[in-house]
């Protein structure tokens, strides 16, 4: 399977900045005939919408909240893919048996897994009657191999990758093609805190767009995460030792 961008109709979740906004642009520039911007606060896609002529809806979507999900599939039935691009850090860096990486976990996974889920789920009928479609999911090397700065995070980006399995065998009868798609350092606010170099975001949406083309199943769109997949594919246990010895670690 393979999704073709031009003429395409997406919805992107958490579209307001990073590599969400970037995909829009980037969907944009490839001739997708429609863009449904997701964001928890509509106005934040002003500039989005005014630059598209048209092509790009803000719809108001906090994907925790099941009304908010079922009212944005029902706003948009032409999509042929989504991308559940909405994700959180709620905390970095701190000891092991720091309590408070509980809370942040819980915060991390109603984002980063449930939500995606839930948006997946809502959308799957939509993509079915529109010929299959396609499902890419955010998730991050940090869902590959776990760091201890990004405790929480990382789990619930492993969750989202065994998501990702999960709906890709479940949507195969349908003809739904799922990519999940695990980005390394990429300069947005959620990685601030990681001090390496790092893609742009406009670079990680055009490898991502790349990957969907060539109807790439794992998707690496970025220098670092192009070394760590590939390994991971191969051989597991090979990259966690090598990123137990790294200094420092990365995620999107």
């Amino acid at each position: 399977m393979s999704f073709l961008v031009k003429g395409s109709v997406a919805f992107v979740t958490g579209a307001n900045r990073g590599i969400g906004r970037a995909l829009v642009e980037a969907l944009l520039a490839r001739g997708a005939a429609k863009i449904y911007a997701g964001a928890r606060r509509p106005d934040s896609l002003a500039s989005l919408v005014a630059a598209s002529r048209g092509r790009v809806v803000p719809v108001r979507l906090d994907v925790t909240q099941p009304d908010e999900v079922r009212a944005a599939a029902a706003q948009a039935p032409d999509v042929t893919l989504v991308v559940n691009n909405a994700g959180v850090v709620a905390k970095f860096g701190a000891a092991f048996t720091d309590a408070s990486w509980l809370d942040a976990g819980r915060q991390e996974y109603e984002v980063n897994v449930l939500g995606a889920l839930a948006v997946t789920q809502a959308f799957a009928p939509i993509l079915a009657t529109n010929g299959g479609g396609t499902v890419a999911n955010i998730s991050s090397v940090a869902g590959l191999v776990a760091f201890d700065i990004l405790t929480s995070y990382s789990a619930s980006k492993a969750a989202l990758h065994s998501v990702t399995q999960a709906t890709r065998r479940s949507l195969k009868a349908q003809g739904t093609y799922v990519a999940g798609i695990y980005p390394g350092p990429v300069d947005t606010d959620m990685a601030k805190a990681i001090e390496m170099e790092k893609a742009t975001p406009a670079q990680a949406a055009d490898a991502i767009l790349d990957g969907l083309e060539a109807g790439d199943e794992e998707i690496f769109p970025d220098p670092m995460s192009r070394q760590a997949g590939p390994l991971f594919l191969a051989n597991p246990k090979a990259l966690e030792r090598q990123q137990l010895e790294a200094a420092e670690p990365v995620g999107q």
